[in-house]
């Protein structure tokens, strides 16, 4: 599902759902805990802040495991920042554009915990 949001309103929270969306992943489980546990309105902040959070322990725990792989692990988990990084550019980009972006499988656990 990729589609804008048209027109943006505003969130429980006071700032419009496209801004309060691309806070949500500004500092990955942290911002997005405050943003899905504080958004009483709008399922679009509540959906992004579940994405951050979810996104952001699938990576810790993906580093883990690779960290704990000899060779081949370490290897993969060197690159790991780097598209870490692209991942959560994209990201905010995305819910800042107003676009209900999901990634595979994670995308789908934060859709059902947003209509929660």
């Amino acid at each position: 599902m990729a589609n804008k949001l048209d027109p943006i309103g505003k969130s429980s929270l006071g700032m419009d759902e496209n801004v309060a969306a691309a806070l949500s992943y500004v500092a990955g489980f942290i911002t997005g805990i405050i943003f899905f546990v504080m958004e009483k309105d709008s399922k679009f902040v509540k959906f992004h802040a579940m994405q951050s959070i979810a996104i952001s322990v699938a990576i810790t725990v993906l580093g883990f495991i690779l960290g704990i792989i000899p060779i081949i692990g370490w290897i993969l988990a060197f690159f790991l920042p780097l598209v870490s990084f692209v991942l959560w550019i994209i990201l905010l980009l995305k819910s800042y554009q107003g676009e209900w972006f999901e990634l595979p499988v994670i995308g789908q656990f934060s859709m059902e915990q947003a209509n929660k």
